[in-house]
């Protein structure tokens, strides 16, 4: 009776090792910033912006968007100057998605109490095929303009 070479052995198995699991560079790996509350005029009603970047070679969605500090938060594109409501958004592979004014925002409706500048909004963003994610939103200044700073 024969019995294999060791060293072919553990070859193969050290094949079919590197073949599975280890880690997945095309994984979708998702991160947030630049997320900001202009202080809102209104006590039942406010805009949230921010910015999913998407470091990983796959694709995801974010397909909703929850905070203790809303009744309901909608997510919205904004086309042609006409906003609408959206149910998703696609978060690009090796890219990014973006919040801003006069686009893509999110709606803060029903607001338990209207935020005030200096306050941090918790949220929560589900993605169709990443964990979810929470963010702490800071409140800024209702005219506040993110590329001065004020």
């Amino acid at each position: 009776m024969r019995r294999p070479a060791v060293p072919a052995v553990a070859l193969a198995g050290a094949l079919a090792l590197a073949g599975c699991g280890g880690s997945d560079s095309a994984a979708a790996d998702l991160s947030v910033a630049a997320s900001y509350m202009p202080q809102p005029v209104s006590a039942d009603m406010a805009a949230g912006f921010l910015t999913i970047t998407n470091e990983g070679g796959t694709k995801d969605e974010l397909t909703s968007v929850t905070s203790d500090a809303a009744g309901e938060v909608t997510m919205h594109d904004t086309v042609n100057g006409a906003m609408e409501e959206v149910t998703s958004f696609p978060v690009p592979a090796h890219g990014r998605l973006v919040f801003k004014s006069g686009g893509n925002h999110l709606m803060f409706e029903k607001l338990k109490r209207k935020p005030r500048q200096g306050d941090t909004i918790a949220l929560r963003l589900t993605f169709a095929k990443s964990g979810p994610l929470t963010v702490e939103m800071p409140v800024k200044s209702a005219t506040y303009n993110p590329s001065t700073g004020h």
